[in-house]
């Protein structure tokens, strides 16, 4: 008890202590006869404001949005389908009926078109009219798409089989429907119209009968521009097959019909096609640039370039120009180089500038192998496998120029191995030696081109050259041991188990020295065909 009151005067607080000191050192001060110091004020200035950050307001989160309903039934067929049927019918019977009035003779000739252009063109007014008043129904836009098929399929008819109309006047007046037809399709965004109209314009020349006319060829190239403007505005994939489907046989009839008579002009129309097939593929992407090309995109420019190719090949050879025939293959890849190069230089799009250049490297391997005979076509397929590996390893995508090199040396080698090198040249020898050796010797320089563009892949090219050098090997042995052609000696063969047997032996012993396992499983190999055989 004693101690803690003795500690208690140690307890006050700082505040005491300090008041203490102050009356000590005032006393001294009034000994010493000295000035008292002012005391500092004890007003401590405020702490100046923190700054706070405002908190953000809270607002309520957005409500979810109503899971669209799935369309059932009832609505597909109601709604959709009905309304392409019900388009698709009425265009037919507004075609045929004209077809009908012509051949039963009902009506005159002008009574006939005169209906037939008031009922198409109201038609296509009496679907603006539901599209104005009831909105984007079905209903609205399969009546404007029959109503233009019918303005189409009339215009044409007054033009090519009537002839009530001059060809000026007709072609102006398709150019019309046809504007009508892109513009409608575009700004209302109608498939209807596209697939009902523009392809019932397309079919237009063949369901009034027009044949194989020029003027025929000129109301299908308008739907078919139509088409084309369609497809580059709107991505509609399935507009640019149904054109091509639709289209190309009527210009192919039209090329074959006149090809005998007017050949430059032939060539010049299947050049302007092929054009137009080209912007149906590639105009989408040319105009909204993606990174990825569309494989329908990619498919229509290599069947376009085949068909063309293959056909007016066919066109001119037959004509009697061999040597024209064979020039055409080139000009064409030449065609899709100055493509690609345009495309490539715009910026717009790498990947279609490299398409471009792939569907030009395939047509002038199809050009060499027509064109070139023997030896020659293996240099020219050796050739282009070099500069399609060093062309490519210089791309975004080396890998393409690596599967593009190994296509065309495979080309060479399989051109070898028909033909300079067959696999009966190991029972008769070869046919001829410097042809052979110079033949196996152009694909081991593709394939070592190859490799020294693509260090990654130098072993398995390296096993493929040294497969095809015992290859040659061994048809040389079999021809110097005296085979002759249909005629295989028993001492060829023997030289030629002696030879497999030695060479395998030495794969073996090089394999444990150099510890290659490959090598040794090689030795095996080539050991056993010695024994098998």
């Amino acid at each position: 008890m004693t101690g803690s009151l003795r500690r208690r005067p140690m307890e006050s607080t700082v505040e005491q202590r300090l008041t203490f000191l102050e009356a000590r050192v005032k006393t001294l001060e009034g000994l010493l006869g000295l000035d008292a110091v002012p005391m500092p004020s004890s007003v401590v200035p405020p702490a100046p404001p923190r700054a706070t950050r405002p908190w953000p307001e809270t607002t309520a989160p957005a409500p979810a949005a109503a899971p669209k309903p799935s369309p059932d039934l009832e609505e597909i067929l109601g709604g959709r389908v009905l309304g392409w049927v019900g388009g698709i019918a009425v265009a037919i019977a507004a075609i045929f009926f004209v077809v009908m009035a012509v051949r039963n003779g009902w009506i005159g000739e002008d009574a006939r078109m005169e209906l037939a252009f008031a009922a198409s063109a109201g038609l296509v007014g009496l679907g603006v009219w539901l599209y104005e008043r009831r909105g984007q129904t079905q209903a609205a836009l399969a009546t404007v798409a029959a109503g233009i098929a019918a303005l189409y399929a009339s215009t044409a008819a007054a033009t090519l089989h009537y002839h009530l109309l001059s060809p000026l006047l007709g072609l102006v007046i398709a150019g019309a429907v046809g504007a009508l037809a892109l513009v409608t399709a575009v700004r209302w965004e109608s498939q209807e119209i596209a697939g009902i109209g523009i392809v019932g314009a397309l079919l237009a020349p063949v369901l009034v009968g027009s044949g194989t006319a020029t003027s025929s060829l000129v109301f299908m190239t308008i739907a078919l521009l139509t088409a084309i403007g369609v497809v580059v505005y709107r991505r509609w994939a399935w507009l640019t097959v149904a054109a091509y489907a639709v289209s190309l046989p009527q210009a192919a009839s039209w090329l074959y019909a006149e090809h005998d008579q007017r050949l430059w002009l032939t060539l010049l129309v299947a050049t302007a096609f092929w054009l137009l097939y080209v912007v149906a593929a590639l105009g989408y992407e040319l105009r909204t640039p993606t990174e990825s090309l569309r494989l329908s995109s990619a498919s229509l420019l290599f069947v376009n370039a085949s068909v063309a190719a293959a056909g007016v090949w066919w066109l001119i050879d037959d004509a009697g120009h061999r040597a024209g025939a064979n020039a055409w293959l080139f000009g064409l890849a030449g065609a899709h180089v100055v493509l690609g190069t345009l495309v490539l230089g715009s910026r717009v799009s790498r990947e279609i500038a490299l398409l471009l250049y792939g569907v030009a490297a395939a047509l002038v391997g199809v050009a060499i192998a027509v064109t070139l005979d023997g030896p020659a076509v293996v240099a020219a397929w050796s050739a282009e496998a070099l500069v399609l590996a060093w062309a490519g390893r210089r791309t975004d995508t080396p890998e393409r120029g690596l599967v593009a090199s190994i296509l065309f040396a495979g080309l060479a080698l399989g051109h070898v191995l028909v033909f300079e090198v067959p696999p009966t040249s190991l029972a008769w020898g070869l046919d001829s030696i410097p042809v052979a050796i110079g033949a196996v010797g152009l694909v081991l320089l593709a394939l070592a081109g190859i490799a020294a563009a693509y260090r990654d892949f130098v072993e398995p090219l390296a096993w493929a050259g040294a497969a095809l050098a015992v290859y040659l090997a061994s048809g040389l042995v079999v021809d110097l041991a005296g085979a002759q052609l249909h005629h295989s000696t028993q001492t060829s063969q023997l030289a030629l188990s002696g030879f497999w047997g030695a060479l395998g032996f030495a794969a073996i012993v090089a394999g444990l020295i150099r510890r290659k396992r490959a090598l040794r499983l090689g030795g095996l190999g080539i050991l056993a065909l010695a024994v098998g055989k």
